[in-house]
This record gives C-alpha cells, sequence and structure tokens, in this order.
C-alpha cells in the first residue's frame, strides 16, 4: 500500500463501518474463521490490517486476548473508542507503519487477516513476517479476494494484487513453513461495478499452521 493510501484511510475511517456490505463481510469472514479454526480463552490472537476493528471484535468473545494491528492511525482511532465505550480488557491495538517495513510484535496462537492482503507488495515477505509471529502450533487464517480483472475496486492506486491464485499462495505457505494448509469459499461480495450493473467477487479463506 502507497503512503497516500494510509492517509485516505485515515479520511474514511470515521464513516467506515455505515457501509452495510463492509459489515457483511466481516460477518461472514468471522463465522469461516471460527469454522476453520477452533477458538479458546487460551489464545492470544492478531488480526493483521484489522481496520476499524470489526472482525477483531467479533472474534474478541471466543479468545483471550486479541490485537488490532493497522498503519492506519484513523483505523485504529474507531477501534479504540470501541474498545473504550465498550470498556473491553482483552482488545489492544497497534499501529504498525507497514509501508516503511515495520513487522508487528508479539507472540500469537493465531494470526487474522481479512481483505489485506492485496494491499501488501510482497506476500512472500509478509508469510515470513507471519510465521515469526506465530507461537510453536499456532495457526493463520486470512481471507481475500479469488483473482479478478481489477474491477472490484474503482481505483486501484495502492492495490498491489488484482486477488490471487489459490493454488499458488498454497505453495508459498508451504515454502514459507507452514503445514496444514487448506483453503475454502468464504463469501461473495456484491458491488456494483463501474460501467453498471453489479457483480459478485468471490473470497476465500486460507489456513496454515505453523
Amino acid at each position: 500500500m502507497k503512503p497516500e493510501q494510509a492517509k485516505d484511510f485515515d479520511k474514511e475511517a470515521a464513516q467506515w463501518d455505515q457501509n452495510p456490505g463492509r459489515v457483511k463481510l466481516a460477518g461472514d469472514v468471522a463465522n469461516a474463521i471460527m469454522k476453520t479454526v477452533k477458538l479458546g480463552k487460551n489464545m492470544d490472537a492478531l488480526d493483521f490490517g484489522c481496520g476499524t476493528g470489526l472482525v477483531t471484535l467479533l472474534l474478541q468473545p471466543f479468545v483471550g486476548s486479541i490485537t488490532g494491528a493497522d498503519s492506519s492511525r484513523g483505523m485504529l482511532g474507531v477501534l479504540e473508542e470501541k474498545i473504550k465505550q465498550r470498556t473491553l480488557t482483552n482488545v489492544r491495538s497497534q499501529f504498525v507503519d507497514f509501508e516503511k517495513g515495520q513487522c508487528a510484535v508479539g507472540l500469537y496462537d493465531l494470526i487474522v487477516s481479512s481483505m489485506t492482503l492485496h494491499h501488501v507488495p510482497d506476500a512472500g515477505l509478509l508469510f515470513r513476517q507471519w510465521h515469526e509471529l506465530l507461537k510453536p502450533g499456532g495457526r493463520v487464517c486470512f481471507a481475500d479476494l479469488d483473482a479478478e480483472d481489477g474491477a472490484f475496486h474503482p481505483d486501484n492506486t495502492g492495490v498491489f494484487h488484482f486477488g490471487f491464485d489459490r493454488e499458488k499462495l498454497t505453495h508459498l505457505l508451504q515454502q514459507t513453513g507452514f503445514t496444514d494448509v487448506r483453503s475454502a469459499a468464504a463469501t461473495t461480495i456484491v458491488k456494483d461495478v463501474e460501467g453498471g450493473g453489479k457483480r459478485g467477487f468471490s473470497v476465500f479463506l486460507i489456513s496454515g499452521k505453523k
């Protein structure tokens, strides 16, 4: 993601949750994660690219702790306000300037991510970072778009991948050291596209174990 995109996300943060499609997507992804990974109160989780914490807070009741990491201070500000309003004691935020090569910190039993990978230039590098952040036996579980033609975003500034080939991601995860790599359909996003009309974009969920 380019630096100017982080500023755009900051501007969009206050209205982010007002889009019902985003709220539905978060619910669908959270449900897919909970069907794939057995959550427990002994788990420390990281939501990478958490945005306003839509997925973070859906998983929060089922884990011991969860940290939302993002490169947008505006998005994290919204999450922090939710934490305060709900007096949550097991949710934390972490600013990570991904554009400058920073990596999240901590050790986790579970790393989740939703619709963030296509904004990351080097998926292989990110997978290596995730592997280092996981405790032995920990799992990663992330959702993103199946390969598309670039129509998903009206403006593709800061978009480095027009979706992904699941088999290639599976192979890349295995090369990184992940085992038990599995993929499944998570949901379909229906949205208006340029030129008129609506179109469905399929979203996968891939999981792997350290």
